[in-house]
């Protein structure tokens, strides 16, 4: 954690939420916020997973406001697992906080493995209720493991060439319907071991980019 990194509770559905707070470096006013959710809390994820904290990262050298909690039974966020319903549930009501917190910002949601999944529900109950986000970046998105919620064509999808926990391949026949690219990081694994650095260099080039275009409608 950087020195601008806090710790946090507040409270949620199934009880107390531990969360973590990072705030751009050198006294920058946040410019949007960013929520991070982690992978399978059954299978060892947490806030502190080292891919869930690349996209901290990320959006923090974007000067991002970026909050992250862990789910329900997870560090000292009280609950059970959820199957992602409950999740879902906590992560709008950090949401919902960090909008209070940080009014007037876009806001951008992002997630690692199952992470993705509960980005992917939450993005569709924002848009449904009429304040959709700015963005989704999704890590090792839960293809076929999960029942992922449409996204928007301009989502950031990034995957692991040699990923064997989410095939490659069922992550491209969930997004070529969707006319969403996939950004292949080659001979990645699920983790992303030795591949970090790209994850952080990859998402913040092409927030940014999806950002100018976004200014350009010429590029639309």
């Amino acid at each position: 954690m950087n020195k601008n990194t806090k710790h946090f509770t507040m409270q949620g559905n199934a009880g107390l939420m531990e969360g973590l707070l990072d705030l751009p470096l050198d006294g920058k006013k946040p410019r949007g916020i960013a929520l991070v959710a982690h992978p399978h809390p059954l299978y060892g994820g947490t806030m502190e997973n080292k891919v869930a904290q690349t996209l901290a990262r990320a959006f923090v050298a974007l000067d991002y406001a970026v909050a992250r909690i862990n789910f329900r039974g997870v560090g000292q966020s009280e609950g059970e697992h959820d199957r992602g319903h409950g999740e879902t549930d906590d992560m709008e009501l950090l949401y919902h906080h960090m909008v209070e917190k940080f009014p007037g910002l876009p806001v951008a949601l992002t997630g690692f493995s199952f992470g993705t999944y509960v980005q992917s529900q939450l993005a569709q109950r924002l848009a449904t209720a009429g304040t959709p986000v700015e963005g989704l970046v999704l890590v090792g998105a839960a293809a076929g493991k999960w029942q992922m919620a449409d996204i928007a064509p301009n989502t950031i999808l990034i995957h692991g060439e040699n990923d064997d926990t989410i095939p490659l391949q069922a992550v491209l026949d969930w997004a070529r319907p969707q006319d969403v690219p996939v950004l292949v990081i080659p001979g990645a694994d699920h983790f992303f071991h030795r591949k970090l650095n790209h994850i952080k260099s990859w998402v913040i080039a092409l927030w940014l980019g999806r950002e100018q275009q976004k200014d350009d409608p010429e590029d639309a």
